[in-house]
């Protein structure tokens, strides 16, 4: 601690050089400097003065609100009853609170504290001033910020939770691979990681976009589960919540890194090795989120940066220029995804209209020149009707070699005019044409839809005002499916069985469900998704608080149980084709909670016997009380690495004979799947 009170004590003395010096103006003149540099390297505005006392600090926000500067300086002045130092000292205090850095003395602690929260050696490099142990400094790669170790720590830390059944909100919940889960994303991932490690075809989120408004996400890294519990209210607490990232606060983008870089981590762990992952985002983040991704995917990794016109038209009243646009960053697990080619379009088959009625089908005239240049290329092709020769312009030659061209001929493949007496081209057949055209980094919104259309979408759909305020178009996700994911029919090897899974975790109104339902019946596909959304309370002046929807989770059931009966009706007395599969148009609804058996706590290795005899005794009685069998069975089932799922099967025995419960009979009477699982009472 001795270096960091000789440098808090030098700008002690700077403090009273810049008191005495014009009334700060050395100060001023720094500032403008500095704040240029910044400019320079592209960093947010912001600086952070340590003061000794109150007195200094009331002079400070006076001479700097004369200079304007109000709001892009954070003032510490060291002492317990300043927010600022509060918040540093209570973040210092969670992430040294298991070493030997806290000393016992809430002054030193403090200080330890505000020192630790600059980078004294980086500000006097910036000032000038190249230290030796800022000189000896290794060097490196990457990216870095504040919290980065923590997200690290909670990685690695299991969670404690598990997911509840619920029947009741449920469609077709014992036969459905559809899966909506309620709860924190982050604790959800872990919890799927053995169940569907390697399984994800394609994932899609849309996250906030720190815009400088509120996002909800669990503030304490430690302790996640109980946060979500306490915020969800399955849990007593004592008004913890979820935390808030406004423009404001003085680790803006640090807190959003911090909850999405966890999340992305085990995000990755699900992908299959053709896997492939779709990131809406704005201009806030998206260079942030870049290097996050190339970190956790691979820089080799990276797709595309998809530019989406979410607008079809400017806003006028804008400050500055008018943002009409979105980004979609795309990575891929590894080189083994495939992008799927897509639809060929009415109007890039619109040229394709002759038909010489012989059997090859549609063509249109194409030039017989190219542009790069060979001799073999260059003779004369002569006319059958009138036979002129045409040879190919001076510089230029003809597509094929001279026997190529000869059979092209036998065959009709040249055109020579409607008359016959013209210029010799190339018959381009439409069946010869590549099956579908290739994605392009621009999609209008003429192609996928804009935010005015989600909404019109959402109202049509909840025939009342729209319930959501930010909803993406389902065409827009559609589009995304449609590049990453296959039919059985589009690939001879694939069986129904193997439907690619799609996956949401910031699922808000359930788009990503809407989308997969309506593509399924639009190619015949059975694609199977997961959604895990926050159930975060509607406002109380919000449309869907006023429709009876308590929470964002609530909208998105609401909204899948919709699509699922507007798409069973448009079908109703239809017949079904000799090769239709059966889609499944159902989903099942979990809970994330507390585990149903008690959680044993590590221990430090000095603890007293006492306390581990006390925890030995606890554990005698280890299960909920509140546990159905089913929780219990589902817990097991999921730590074990099936999916939640899988069919189950109740059997009991009686006089030394299994039969079905006489529930399970009527639920289901054909003869179980060998691949289900069978659970037995005597």
């Amino acid at each position: 601690m001795k270096k960091e009170k000789d440098d808090l004590e030098k700008f002690r003395d700077l403090a009273k050089k810049i008191w005495k010096n014009s009334k700060g103006d050395a100060l001023i003149i720094a500032l403008k400097k500095g704040f240029e540099m910044t400019a320079e390297l592209g960093a947010q505005k912001k600086a952070i003065i340590f003061t000794e006392s109150t007195i200094t600090q009331s002079y400070l926000v006076r001479l700097l609100s004369d200079h304007s500067y109000t709001g892009k300086i954070v003032l510490f002045n060291g002492s317990n009853n300043d927010d600022k130092s509060k918040e540093v000292y209570q973040e210092w205090l969670s992430k040294n609170k298991y070493t030997d850095k806290i000393t016992g003395s809430k002054t030193a602690d403090y200080r330890a504290a505000l020192v630790e929260s600059v980078d004294f050696e980086k500000l006097k490099a910036e000032l000038g001033t190249f230290t030796d142990l800022f000189e000896n400094r290794r060097e490196r790669y990457g990216m870095d910020w504040p919290g980065k170790k923590d997200a690290l720590r909670l990685i690695q830390t299991p969670s404690a939770a598990t997911l509840k059944l619920c029947r009741e909100e449920s469609v077709n919940f014992d036969t459905t691979e559809n899966l909506f889960i309620e709860g924190d994303n982050l604790e959800v991932l872990k919890l799927l990681q053995k169940s569907y490690y390697g399984k994800v075809k394609m994932i899609y989120i849309d996250p906030p976009y720190n815009t400088g408004k509120e996002f909800i996400y669990p503030d304490n890294f430690s302790e996640s589960l109980q946060t979500y519990l306490e915020y969800a209210g399955l849990m007593d607490g004592d008004g913890k919540k979820f935390s808030t990232n406004t423009a404001n606060e003085g680790r803006f983008h640090t807190k959003w890194l911090n909850m999405m870089y966890p999340r992305l981590y085990w995000a990755r762990n699900l992908l299959r090795d053709d896997g492939v992952i779709f990131i809406s985002v704005d201009d806030n983040e998206v260079s942030n989120l870049r290097k996050v991704c190339d970190e956790i995917f691979g820089e080799e990794n990276f797709v595309a940066n998809v530019v989406w016109q979410k607008k079809y038209a400017d806003t006028n009243d804008a400050q500055g220029i008018s943002v009409m646009h979105d980004h979609i960053i795309v990575y891929q697990k590894s080189d083994s995804f495939i992008r799927v080619l897509l639809p060929r379009t009415d109007e890039q088959n619109k040229p394709y209209k002759n038909d010489d009625g012989d059997g090859k089908g549609l063509w249109r005239s194409d030039n017989l020149l190219v542009k790069s240049f060979s001799s073999a290329g260059v003779y004369p092709i002569s006319n059958p009707k009138t036979g002129k020769e045409y040879f190919p312009p001076e510089g230029s030659c003809w597509r094929a070699s001279k026997e190529t061209m000869k059979v092209w001929l036998s065959e009709n493949r040249v055109f020579f005019g409607k008359d016959g007496t013209g210029a010799p081209q190339l018959k381009r057949y439409l069946n010869e044409v590549q099956d579908g055209r290739v994605p392009t980094t621009w999609w209008s919104f003429e192609d996928v839809g804009h935010n005015d259309a989600a909404n019109k979408e959402l109202k049509s759909l909840f025939e009342s005002k729209a319930p959501f305020d930010t909803p993406k178009p389902s065409t827009l996700i559609n589009r995304m499916l449609q590049i990453s994911t296959t039919v059985p029919a589009d690939v001879p090897s694939k069986s129904s069985a193997d439907s690619d899974i799609i996956l949401d975790f910031f699922s808000g109104s359930a788009t990503t469900a809407h989308a997969v339902l309506e593509l399924n019946k639009q190619d015949g596909g059975n694609r199977k998704f997961i959604l895990v959304q926050l159930p975060e309370p509607c406002a109380e002046d919000s449309e869907a608080f006023k429709a009876g929807y308590k929470t964002i989770a609530d909208i998105g059931k609401e909204r899948i149980h919709r699509v699922i009966k507007k798409l069973n009706a448009e079908e109703a007395g239809q017949l079904a084709l000799k090769n239709h599969v059966k889609q499944d148009r159902g989903f099942k609804v979990l809970k994330l909670n507390k585990s149903n058996f008690k959680q044993w706590q590590n221990l430090a290795p000095d603890a007293k016997p006492e306390l581990i005899q006390k925890q030995l005794f606890e554990h005698i009685d280890y299960i909920d009380h509140k546990a159905t069998p089913e929780d219990l069975l589902y817990e097991i089932l999921i730590k074990a690495g099936f999916k939640p799922t899988e069919k189950v099967e109740v059997l009991e025995l009686k006089d030394g004979k299994l039969s079905r419960r006489d529930a399970e009979r009527k639920r289901n009477r054909k003869r179980p799947s060998r691949k289900g699982i069978f659970i037995f009472f005597s």
